[in-house]
């Protein structure tokens, strides 16, 4: 995807992710300075509030989409870009003051903190709407259903970020070995890499790095393990996610994962997988793009399976969420359909690093172009699981195991490798249950 370099920095974990911890509880605070607000529309209008998902480009484009709308009773919409740097207590203290949104993108699990508050209007009109015109059947398959509560839909998904598996096809070449398929052709040929001086698994979890984060979140879905039962309740303990982490310990202990991991930044991984350092890994759409190396030697890997056959790709689906607070709720339905229906220029404009939600924006050239895009969307979005995994459906919970410290604290942990499975995810349930509300 052609974003620029420099928006990299942008996709921060509070950009593609959900809410911290911190931040479900912090409050309401009285602020809205979040950027900068497109003008005209009147005040009846649709207040659009939107985060930079990407380069300054993007939000132009999405603003122009935005003043596109013409709805029924001549309906108008405005545009404000709201910048991630605390941006819930922005949110928060608009929503609480009724001075907020009628229509938002945001953090992940942000339409599922407010619901909870009351403040959310359930888009089931919009689904209904989509039916009619025919764009339902568009979504990709799961993509809608982690937002279908017992009251109706959430919010609705409009990008997808999805965390596959990277390999610099020049060091196999070198190495001699085939790209890993499972978790033992991991470890063996991460032990090569290693007497070659080169990172068999590379990660990181420094400063602003959330890669370790999803790093260990992903081997226990890989494992058909996962944080949650089905229905929701905590299931940190089970025996499919002690052996991810007893196999993450083992990659640790034979050098496989570098032993600085634990303190790489954004730009310390990044660094390694354009040095030619980093041989496998896991991390976002567009690595080449993200690391400056178009070389064509930076490629996707099928996915692995786990040692019981399973296969799972960690995604988190980006959402659009409306808000009870709203001059006219039907308008508010209308701009959302209208604006579902014009994504597709976001993406012929290459503006997105990100998987689309619709099956035809997947399907352009200037998508296709790139077969790693092609490939991902073919082998691991239809493996997607979510933070909700083992279940399905999100929740204002995941916001608390996104951010919060406990997950900080397991990757750390495993990474230095000083420590065993079973205790250090008791200690990660211990410090999940102290900030969960159940």
């Amino acid at each position: 995807m052609n974003v620029q370099s420099t928006a990299s920095k942008a996709f921060s974990r509070r950009g593609f992710l959900g809410l911290t911890a911190a931040a479900a509880s912090v409050p309401l605070l009285a602020a809205c300075g979040g950027g900068s607000a497109s003008q005209g529309g009147g005040s009846n209008a649709i207040k659009f509030w939107d985060m930079p998902w990407a380069a300054p480009n993007y939000n132009t484009a999405a603003t122009k989409i935005t003043e596109g709308f013409a709805g029924a009773n001549n309906a108008k919409a405005s545009y404000q870009l709201i910048q991630w740097n605390n941006f819930y207590q922005t949110f928060s203290s608009a929503v609480a003051s009724k001075t907020g949104p009628a229509v938002s993108t945001g953090g992940g699990f942000q339409a599922f903190q407010f619901e909870e508050q009351g403040q959310i209007a359930y888009a089931d009109k919009v689904v209904d709407a989509l039916k009619a015109n025919g764009q339902f059947d568009d979504f990709l398959p799961g993509v809608l259903e982690p937002f279908k509560s017992d009251k109706g839909y959430v919010a609705l998904p409009w990008q997808l970020d999805i965390r596959p598996l990277w390999y610099r096809k020049s060091l196999f070449d070198q190495a001699g070995v085939d790209v890993p398929t499972d978790w033992p052709s991991l470890l063996e040929a991460g032990k090569k890499f290693k007497a070659m001086g080169a990172v068999g698994f590379a990660t990181g979890s420094g400063a602003g790095n959330n890669i370790g984060n999803h790093l260990m979140i992903m081997m226990m879905l890989n494992n058909g393990g996962g944080v949650w039962t089905p229905e929701g309740e905590l299931d940190v303990m089970n025996d499919r996610n002690v052996e991810a982490i007893e196999f993450l310990l083992e990659l640790v202990s034979n050098g496989v994962v570098d032993p600085a991991a634990v303190s790489y930044t954004t730009d310390n991984l990044n660094a390694q997988w354009k040095d030619k350092k980093a041989a496998f890994g896991m991390l976002t759409l567009g690595v080449p793009e993200r690391v400056g190396d178009t070389s064509g030697d930076l490629m996707v890997a099928s996915p692995m399976a786990g040692p019981h056959g399973d296969k799972a790709a960690l995604i988190f689906p980006n959402n659009i969420m409306m808000y009870t607070n709203t001059p006219s709720q039907a308008a508010s339905e209308e701009f959302l359909t209208y604006y579902l229906g014009q994504l597709s220029q976001l993406w012929q404009q290459k503006l997105m690093n990100a998987l689309p939600v619709f099956k035809s924006i997947t399907e352009l050239p200037e998508f296709t172009a790139d077969p790693n895009n092609v490939k991902i969307v073919k082998e691991y979005q239809p493996i997607g699981k979510t933070f909700a995994a083992q279940g399905n459906t999100l929740s204002a919970d995941l916001a608390v195991l996104d951010g919060g410290q406990a997950l900080n604290q397991l990757t750390q942990t495993v990474l230095t490798g000083k420590t065993d499975a079973k205790t250090t995810l008791q200690a990660f349930e211990a410090g999940l249950k102290t900030v969960l509300k159940k």
